[in-house]
């Protein structure tokens, strides 16, 4: 008698897997919450990304918000500098990756996390530059992404990030 693994190796079974690759690609957002993750933000830029937008929410990262209203328009800005709005690149997302580093300064989760959550877009949120920080500033920091991360990853070095959009298919 086969095992499973043999019997699903065979030629009569061959036919029933997926013999193309998806053609499903996703959008994604990748955007830097606070100014140190912009560095690690526009090394990543730098590479051969599909469907990849690279955007800073800096503008975010000083004041929150009070009273939770705020306009869509100038707290997102592309690479060049040039305002974004926020419900726009949400709209377009079916990922949005939020950069943040150990300090607490990850203001922006919130906002943009909000407008994911009422657009069902997926979100990840990874935290560089962690190997020398003090554990009070990465409780910060995640107490402020964990509530608007469906993932959230630590990584220890930044090329890891690398890796991590390979894998989210950016």
């Amino acid at each position: 008698m086969l095992s499973e693994s043999a019997r699903m190796n065979s030629a009569a079974e061959a036919r029933f897997r997926i013999q193309a690759a998806s053609s499903y690609s996703r959008i994604i957002k990748v955007i830097a919450l606070d100014t140190s993750s912009e560095t690690v933000l526009r090394r990543l830029a730098g590479g051969d990304w599909e469907h990849t937008t690279f955007l800073t929410a800096a503008a975010l990262s000083a004041v929150p918000p009070v009273n939770g209203e705020f306009s869509s328009m100038g707290w997102l800005s592309d690479l060049a500098g040039q305002p974004r709005n926020l419900t726009d690149e949400v709209d377009e997302a079916d990922l949005v990756v939020m950069i943040a580093t150990p300090g607490g300064r990850a203001h922006a989760a919130a906002i943009i996390g909000e407008a994911c959550s009422q657009r069902r877009v997926m979100t990840t949120g990874l935290v560089v530059g962690v190997t020398s920080a003090p554990e009070a500033a990465m409780s910060k920091t995640l107490l402020q992404l964990r509530p608007w991360s469906l993932m959230i990853v630590i990584a220890n070095r930044d090329d890891y990030i690398d890796n991590m959009l390979v894998a989210l298919r950016a």
